[in-house]
């Protein structure tokens, strides 16, 4: 009993360090690299996935299971959530196309008379 006290206290001693490192390195990095490290924790993430599936697939006990689908539904969370939020910062560093107003510019004034002019009639 003694000894799996020990295991518990060593493993809750490393979780609160990767905790602790993780986000201390996390905080560190810039703007400009914060996309290609998002691309890269995403495919982790994937990597993830898939060993969620193996360890959902292969035990043999209820609560492993559940705690393999569990891991799953995280795992996919991260992937979709990263991948969304590297599209959209993909998306402020695009430039746009000539001749092509931008999706949040206003309209030219004309338009906006325009329309006023329908909705009076």
């Amino acid at each position: 009993m003694e000894g799996q006290g020990l295991l518990l206290i060593t493993d809750i001693t490393f979780f609160v360090l990767a905790a602790f490192i993780g986000f201390e390195i996390i905080s560190k990095v810039p703007q400009t690299l914060h996309t290609p490290l998002m691309s890269g924790s995403n495919a982790i993430s994937g990597i993830t996935m898939v060993g969620a599936l193996v360890i959902a697939g292969m035990v043999g006990g209820v609560w492993a299971k559940w705690i393999g689908f569990a891991a799953l539904i995280a795992a996919t969370i991260n992937v979709v959530g990263g991948f969304l939020v590297t599209d959209r910062m993909l998306q402020m560093f695009k430039k746009e196309k000539p001749g092509r107003p931008a999706l949040d510019a206003a309209p030219p004034d004309g338009v906006a008379v325009a329309s006023r002019e329908k909705a009076a009639v």
